[in-house]
This record gives C-alpha cells, structure tokens and sequence, in this order.
C-alpha cells in the first residue's frame, strides 16, 4: 500500500518530514533602517489559534501589550487544498484590511511566482500592500523590541546577557520538541517514527530534570524559550499524544513540565490565547492522511487552572 504523506514536498525518501524554510525574512525596526518603520497601526498580523508557531507571535504581542499598535486576524482552523482560509465565525473572522478569502491571496501579492506552502503567521505591511515576514522567529524578537516607544510593556524576552545560552536552548528545543513532535507525526515509515519519539521523549526527560529545581528554563526569569516550548506542550496532551503517536507519556505525568505549563498558562493573558476548540479541530480535521475519519475526540482533561506551586523555585 502506497503511503501519502501529509506534504509530499517536505518529505524525504527515507519518510522524514523536513519543514520548508520561511520564504519571507524582512524586519520591521525601530529605527526604520531596514525600510519597515515600527508604527502605530501600519503592520497586520494573521495568525491561526491552531499553529504553534502563530501562537509564540500572538503570546508575545499579547505580553508586549501592542494589541493597540499591530492589529490580528485569525483564520478558520479548518485548512484544505487551499490553504488558510478567513471565514466568519466563533474565533475567527473575515479579513478587515484586504478583504482576502484566503492567506494565498497575501502571498501571491508578494511575490506571484511563490510555489511553496502558505503558513502562518503572516506579518502584512499596509503600506506597501505586501509580507515582511513568515517568520515567527523574527516575529518574536521584532514584537519583542522593535515597538517598545508604543507600549508601556517592560518585559524584555531576550535579555542581553542571556541570548547566547537562549539560542543554543532555542536550537534545541526546537530540533528535538517543537519540531519533533511533527517528525513524529508526519513519519512515513517506523523507524523514522520511532527515532523521531525517542529524541522527543529524551528532550523532554532532560527538561523534567531542569524545571524541577528552576521555575523557568533560565531560573526566575521567563524569556522567549519558555513560551516557544509552551506551545508545544499545550497541545501535547491534546494533540501530539494521540494523533501524532507521541504517546509514551503524555505531560501531565511529569511533574515539573505538568506545573510548569500550569504557571505559564496563568500568566495574565496567556489563557486567551489558547484555544483548544480550534486547536483539536485543526489537527484531527485537516490532516486526514493521518486521522481518515475526522473524527475530534472529546478529550481530555486537564486542569490548568489547579495550584502550580512553583513559586517557590529559584
């Protein structure tokens, strides 16, 4: 039997899954050297609620406080042969600023020979009628300081003293969690599947151990590392236990990482962020060379609301 992967053109022969490269890498800056000024209302940002990746930039905006200064829409979490989609309804919504059906139609004004896969986030210039970035790394760090004279935010997430020893965590995380889990999940073939789970699942051993004596990845302080593994492990129970096969332990059975994405998701603002209705609909409807039958399970649940008590760690 013919096995179809879920993005033929992001798979390998040996049936790994190897994720295209953002297409789109411009920078918005305070200075506007880079020709995209930081300013009030002139960037839009479209997102899903479903994608990880999406929701580090919709946390960091949120935690920045510049819902005021780039505005956000959210697509229906429902994906099919053509992409992103904007639909009105609970959670998501037409396009206000151009009045798209769909996020190709931002693409291709960019750039109309583009050919690879429309992903999300988005970050649109209504000035030049085009993308500067897809990038949620660049996202992250723009939102994080580009458009500090807009906001009355304080929070810093790449603290300068921190930044070598973020991004080698960052890399790691990534390689192993944030990724893994599709590599897992995307594997055509077992023992793709099954190296892809026990680097998983040893990654996430290894941050057991560091989160039972830190509070965050980096002691007291929460930086960017912190919420680019929390969207993996909001949905990891949910999601990547079951329909991806990550299933040799699901998060609430490890202490720490279970506390610590209690603490994270009560951090002011950050359970508005997180919606599992789109989240589960996203993964269970869309990819269905994975789960044929579309059917969303009910489960499961969780508490993330309980007592964290991790206070009391350094």
């Amino acid at each position: 039997m013919a096995v179809q992967a879920q993005f033929p053109q992001e798979q390998s022969g040996g049936g790994e899954f190897k994720r295209q490269e953002d297409a789109f890498r411009q920078h918005v800056t305070a200075s506007g050297s880079s020709g995209f000024p930081a300013e009030p209302g002139r960037y839009h940002l479209y997102v899903s609620w479903a994608c990880p990746w999406a929701h580090r930039t919709i946390i960091v905006r949120t935690l920045k406080k510049l819902e005021g200064v780039i505005g956000m829409t959210v697509a229906d979490p429902i994906r099919d042969e053509r992409g992103w989609a904007f639909r009105e309804g609970s959670g998501h919504s037409l396009d206000p600023i151009n009045g798209f059906q769909f996020l190709s139609e931002a693409y291709k004004a960019t750039d109309p020979n583009y050919i690879g896969r429309i992903t999300v986030p988005v970050l649109w210039d209504r000035t030049t009628a085009h993308i500067v970035t897809n990038s949620d790394d660049d996202l992250m760090r723009m939102f994080n300081g580009e458009f500090n004279r807009f906001t009355h935010s304080t929070i810093d997430l790449y603290p300068d003293g921190l930044r070598k020893e973020i991004d080698d965590l960052n890399h790691f995380i990534y390689e192993n969690v944030n990724d893994g889990v599709y590599r897992a999940g995307f594997a055509t073939s077992q023992p793709v599947y099954e190296r892809a789970v026990r680097r998983l699942f040893e990654a996430l051993d290894l941050l057991e151990a560091r989160l039972t004596h830190h509070r965050y990845l980096f002691g007291s302080q929460c930086v960017e590392t912190d919420w680019r593994l929390f969207v993996t492990l909001i949905r990891f129970d949910a999601v990547y236990h079951g329909h991806f096969k990550c299933n040799i332990r699901r998060i609430i059975d490890y202490p720490s990482l279970f506390g610590y994405l209690k603490d994270l998701y009560q951090t002011d603002g950050i359970a508005e962020t997180v919606n599992f209705d789109h989240i589960k609909r996203h993964y269970y409807i869309t990819h269905d060379d994975i789960n044929p039958t579309r059917i969303v399970p009910l489960g499961p649940e969780q508490d993330l609301t309980a007592p964290h008590r991790r206070e009391r760690l350094a």
